[in-house]
């Protein structure tokens, strides 16, 4: 039988309003909705993106951009007084976390893998940087290959451990690699001796300096072993959380307010100690600024 086309209206209609009430009802927004609450994943001595500054508050760059995707929630959902909350993750737990559902948003210094994306999306991409070493202005340390029979420190579950990993096998230079479990215990290891050189992303070497009791006794050397962007995490599947994340982070670079924070946290003095890092813009950096987009590097 067919029917009249009011009837088909009327019925098109309402499995259209159903099949909208479904997308309502699933995600992280529908999550935040119905609790009034965010919670954000951060690090605790990623400087400069995501750590506690002396009254324990946290404070970094991409702590700026994740508050900033905060205030689009809020406009989005029209929940003013919604409450955020702040969760310590480190590198090694901050992926679990956002899939089980505890932290719903972490902007610290993860770098976007074909790997990890089996496990959580990425946001468009915050920051580009080389993975290089923190050594003693006096080691003898220029390169990696003189790493060659010493003791070297990294972060656990960071893509700087599997690099320094396989590059020892790889070249079988008999290092010996030690994991710390966060950036500040590894550079208290190459403080006190315990490590020649600490491998890590060199925007975290030079946050290392920042907090440093003696900064000019350090160096950040070695040919970059990779090109790594950092982005926002967060859960699989979840399309109209990601698009308003992408277009907050897109929208801070085009329009110029990205590049005030990192003038802000690169190129002046920051806390704890008001030291600057004096890490300018990238020929990347400004590439992504331009071109906004998620994609990992090879």
């Amino acid at each position: 039988m067919k029917l009249p086309r009011l009837a088909t209206v009327v019925i098109g209609s309402v499995l259209l309003a159903g099949f909208v009430q479904a997308q309502e009802q699933v995600g992280t927004l529908k999550k935040i909705k119905d609790s009034g609450s965010i919670t954000l994943g951060h690090r605790e001595s990623s400087i400069p993106f995501s750590y506690y500054d002396d009254k324990q508050q946290v404070i970094g760059y991409s702590q700026e951009i994740a508050l900033k995707v905060v205030d689009a929630v809020k406009r989005r959902l029209q929940l003013p007084e919604l409450k955020v909350g702040l969760n310590p993750v480190t590198s090694q737990n901050r992926i679990p976390l956002i899939q089980n559902g505890t932290v719903d948003l972490e902007c610290g210094s993860t770098t976007n893998t074909a790997e990890r994306q089996k496990q959580v999306a990425f946001s468009d991409s915050i920051f580009v940087v080389g993975t290089r070493l923190l050594t003693r202005k006096d080691s003898g340390i220029k390169d990696f290959p003189e790493l060659a029979g010493k003791t070297v420190v990294t972060t656990a579950g960071t893509t700087s451990e599997r690099l320094i990993r396989k590059l020892n096998e790889d070249k079988n230079m008999d290092m010996q690699i030690v994991s710390a479990k966060d950036h500040g215990e590894s550079f208290l290891m190459l403080e006190t001796g315990r490590a020649v050189a600490f491998m890590m992303d060199d925007a975290l070497l030079y946050g290392e300096l920042a907090k440093a009791k003696r900064p000019g006794d350090w160096i950040v050397v070695g040919t970059p072993q990779s090109l790594e962007a950092y982005g926002c995490v967060l859960r699989k599947d979840d399309l109209e959380f990601k698009q308003l994340v992408n277009a907050t982070i897109a929208g801070l670079q085009k329009s110029g307010e990205a590049k005030k924070l990192y003038t802000k946290w690169f190129e002046n003095p920051i806390l704890p100690k008001g030291l600057n890092l004096n890490f300018p813009l990238s020929d990347e950096m400004q590439k992504l600024y331009a071109n906004p987009n998620d994609q990992a590097y090879p």
